[in-house]
């Protein structure tokens, strides 16, 4: 709402008692854009995929908010998906092999944490599967969790909090159990503090 305050007209006094009105503001509503036929959603979903690597989930779910609703969109994303396969510019294979290739050399993930990345994108599982198998099949993961570790700048654990930090930095970074009690075993951490990271690993299996 905005106010118009001592309103006075031309040749007349200015006075005390001066009318106020409100007056509503009403934001402008943005204009809703036409669903676009085939050849514009094809168009659409390139500019989307040059922009930005996707999976067919992800861009199904994108050009769903550009193209007819029902039936009738669904079957032009359909054959826009189809050509776009087609022509190479979709393949989640693809994608899955690209994505997991740059989260292991990147950010040094753990193949845990890939394969529930890829799964929350749309990625089959037999697709994924085979990504992280050929990525993480014969790598170190007590290697790469020491990698990621240094990546993030964790030290040695100096008391029990710093463990714990340390214990969920790696489960969150999807290394298993097995490593993480190496890892932390080497670095003299007591027994006592060790058993929290049962309660932590179950907890990233249930999120």
């Amino acid at each position: 709402m905005w106010e118009i305050t001592d309103l006075v007209f031309p040749g007349q006094a200015k006075s005390p008692k001066a009318r106020s009105w409100k007056l509503p503001f009403r934001p402008k509503r943005a204009k809703e854009k036409d669903p676009l036929d085939e050849a514009g959603l094809y168009t659409y979903a390139v500019k989307a995929l040059g922009r930005h690597m996707r999976t067919e989930a992800e861009l199904r779910r994108l050009m769903a908010q550009r193209a007819a609703p029902g039936a009738p969109g669904q079957a032009v994303i359909a054959t826009v998906v189809k050509r776009l396969k087609e022509h190479g510019y979709l393949n989640d294979q693809s994608y899955a092999e690209t994505y997991t290739r740059l989260r292991q050399e990147n950010e040094k993930l753990g193949a845990r944490r890939v394969r529930n990345d890829l799964r929350q994108k749309g990625i089959r599982s037999d697709v994924i599967e085979q990504a992280v198998e050929a990525r993480y099949g014969e790598s170190n993961e007590e290697a790469l969790a020491r990698q990621h570790l240094e990546r993030k700048r964790i030290a040695k654990p100096t008391n029990e909090k710093d463990t714990a930090r340390v214990m969920r930095r790696l489960v969150a970074a999807g290394f298993s159990t097995g490593v993480i009690y190496k890892i932390l075993r080497k670095w003299d951490v007591p027994d006592e503090e060790l058993a929290a990271l049962e309660n932590l690993d179950t907890e990233s299996h249930e999120d």
